[in-house]
């Protein structure tokens, strides 16, 4: 990814703006859906009131003032706001809607740093975590922990990639009883709940609705630039497993999550999706919302070589997944993106060349524009793609697979390419395929039912 040297406009807008508050949030119910705003305030020069919305339909009849509640709300504004505070970075951040003491504001001032550690990069914006920011307390408005009575349903996130059909679809034939969750249902999520043998009325779905606001002020040059959105779609996952009465949250990360975009470095893409910050949000749930939470990822011992083989094994899901950033509103395969090559290669060691053009339209791997690409998901250039990828290692032990198995005449452009290369892989395929990383959160009955999709 291109940077950008934005570390003037940076020091500029903290000294125009120089804190933030997170005022309140607000709680309201109609006929058709359960409605959380949250108000922000940059200075008091602009306004920010992001919206999410649940249907009626996915609601059970609860006081909506109840501490329980009111806990869950707050500290899904908390993460909502990272979003809106960094188009200024102010160095001050008020917060008016509840009481955190001194660990939890070390904890949010972790996640604020290393989550934003790409925005940062890309921005050209060099800063401790210390000088970032300085989160201040200005209320007396506390939150209990709470207990609450569970169901032994699992909430299954679906983002419309291979990643959460493998999910979906072993721990519906391991016999348990899946609630999948959609925020911002498209086509490729949707299409993921369809053809895994579900109804269109049976996930829990959430509307999330960005501040118009925002976009406004990043047509103005204000800051812009990745946030941890996997940490907001944690606490709102909290937010649909309390309502829903249900226990476990198992999301869809692997342990190739945990490799950094930048070698040598903590700046991570997928910094939200590691184990490190897995870990961190587990302690903070316990500790200050709730203990009956088990949020975990049910695909955390595996790499994405694994899930690749494991994902082939679902023919059912292969024209409606789609792991596009690019081209996730209009539910295609752009075929130019990173994600798009990096999925082709995964996929290439399981699936023959005419079933993957026939997912993707086109064969992506002979296309020679995407050389620069592949050299960075190979290791060859300095910085992995900013996208959620596998690890080098992955990457070259596909394509080595690939070679292997090349019985055609033709072989794709980009695969000569790295077959010139002669790149080395550290772990062979064979020995990928039989990894299970024990730094995981499964408990013994979902490890089973993973060791068992391995065997």
């Amino acid at each position: 990814m291109q940077k950008k040297d934005k570390s003037q406009t940076f020091s500029a807008l903290r000294k125009k703006h120089p804190f933030f508050i997170y005022e309140n949030f607000v709680i309201e119910r109609n006929s058709q859906h359960l409605i959380l705003k949250f108000l922000f305030n940059l200075s008091d020069d602009y306004h920010f009131s992001p919206v999410i919305k649940i249907p009626v339909s996915a609601n059970r009849n609860f006081d909506i003032t109840q501490p329980a509640f009111q806990n869950l709300v707050f500290h899904l504004g908390m993460a909502e706001l990272i979003s809106y505070w960094k188009v200024a970075c102010s160095p001050r951040v008020i917060i008016r809607a509840g009481v955190l003491d001194k660990k939890q504001v070390a904890w949010w001032t972790k996640l604020w740093f290393m989550g934003l550690g790409e925005f940062l990069y890309t921005n050209g914006i060099q800063t401790s975590k210390e000088e970032l920011l300085k989160i201040e307390i200005e209320t007396d408005r506390n939150y209990e922990v709470f207990d609450f009575e569970m169901s032994k349903k699992i909430l299954v996130p679906i983002g419309g990639g291979k990643d959460s059909v493998v999910t979906l679809e072993l721990l519906k034939a391991g016999g348990f009883d899946v609630l999948p969750f959609i925020l911002n249902p498209r086509g490729a999520s949707i299409g993921t709940v369809l053809s895994a043998g579900f109804e269109r009325s049976e996930f829990f779905e959430m509307h999330r609705t960005i501040s118009p606001r925002l976009i406004e002020l990043n047509s103005k040059g204000y800051l812009n630039g990745h946030t941890p959105f996997s940490a907001l779609l944690g606490f709102v996952t909290l937010v649909a497993a309390w309502i829903s009465g249900i226990q476990h949250i198992a999301l869809s990360n692997e342990s190739s999550a945990n490799e950094p975009t930048i070698p040598g470095t903590n700046i991570n893409h997928q910094y939200s999706k590691s184990y490190e910050f897995e870990h961190d949000f587990r302690a903070y749930v316990t500790e200050f919302i709730s203990p009956d939470f088990n949020y975990f990822s049910f695909l955390r011992p595996l790499n994405e070589l694994q899930i690749g083989k494991l994902f082939s094994e679902f023919p059912n899901h292969f024209k409606s997944f789609k792991s596009c950033n690019v081209g996730s509103k209009t539910n295609v395969w752009c075929g130019k993106c990173p994600k798009c090559l990096f999925t082709w290669i995964i996929l290439s060691p399981f699936l023959t060349q005419e079933k993957l053009i026939s997912i993707f339209g086109a064969n992506i791997l002979d296309d020679k524009k995407l050389w620069h690409t592949l050299d960075e998901l190979t290791g060859v250039a300095a910085e992995k793609p900013f996208e959620c990828v596998g690890t080098v290692g992955e990457v070259r032990a596909a394509l080595n697979m690939l070679l292997q198995n090349q019985e055609e005449k033709h072989i794709p452009a980009l695969l000569e390419i790295y077959k010139n290369q002669n790149l080395l892989t550290n772990i062979p395929a064979n020995q990928l395929l039989k990894q299970f990383d024990k730094n995981n959160y499964l408990k013994p009955d979902f490890e089973q039912i993973v060791k068992k999709a391995l065997k």
